[in-house]
């Protein structure tokens, strides 16, 4: 019995690296998360760890003003990150919302909180 407990642990232990890897983690982004940035255009992309299904993953915008708008993903050039135009920002205190859907079905999500500056 206490060989079945051991092997148990150790096929535990073995699986766990691969259930760490199967969430989509976002490794670096433009705009960087307290980040400041000058007013105008802003294209951001988000690198996330694994692969992601940029069809399936969505980000969106809260403008200073608390409003909230979804942010159109371009076409997806690397398999793990997407990427979007954030439009003409003016100064303030903006958060970039995103949720991955990792290869493996896992969903993530997070925000990005960044600065414009004039």
């Amino acid at each position: 019995m206490l060989q079945l407990t051991r092997a148990a642990a150790v096929l535990a232990l073995a699986a766990a690296p691969q259930l760490a890897l199967a969430h989509a983690l976002l490794v670096s982004s433009t705009p960087q998360d307290g980040g400041v940035i000058h007013v105008g255009q802003l294209h951001a992309e988000l690198k996330f760890n694994s692969r992601v299904d940029g069809a399936r993953s969505t980000l969106s915008l809260v403008s200073p003003d608390g409003s909230t708008s979804s942010v159109q993903l371009d076409g997806q050039n690397s398999p793990s990150a997407v990427s979007g135009e954030l439009g003409d920002l003016k100064p303030g205190a903006y958060t970039l919302r995103w949720q991955a859907l990792a290869s493996d079905g896992h969903i993530t999500r997070g925000q990005i909180a960044f600065h414009v500056e004039p």
